[in-house]
């Protein structure tokens, strides 16, 4: 009985399909993986400010409501007072901490 070609090299089909998926494994680790690492950072980055987002607001409105029932009797401008004083005092503590451009670091 003779034996068809060597067993222990491999053919041109098999050679010719190791180059391809080591070809398609590079083209993966280089540039198919950093574009979906970075779709995935602005996608949960997106999803994550759109909760803030909620959470802040959700808070305030709880703020404006529990001050204005329990704590100002009903009376919604001392409310609406304090809120913005609240907030023009966390704008001003910012605006002083901001810097020129020309100071900033690069």
């Amino acid at each position: 009985m003779s034996q068809g070609p060597d067993q222990h090299e491999p053919d041109i089909v098999d050679r010719l399909f190791s180059y391809f998926d080591q070809f398609m494994d590079t083209l993966h680790d280089r540039v198919l993986r950093p574009i979906l690492l970075a779709g995935r950072f602005v996608a949960y980055g997106f999803i994550l400010f759109v909760v803030a987002l909620v959470v802040a607001s959700a808070l305030v409105i709880g703020f404006v409501r529990f001050s204005t029932i329990y704590l100002f009797g009903h009376h919604v401008w001392i409310t609406y007072l304090v809120v913005s004083a609240i907030s023009t005092s966390a704008g001003l503590f910012i605006w002083r901490k901001r810097r020129p451009v020309s100071l900033r670091k690069p």
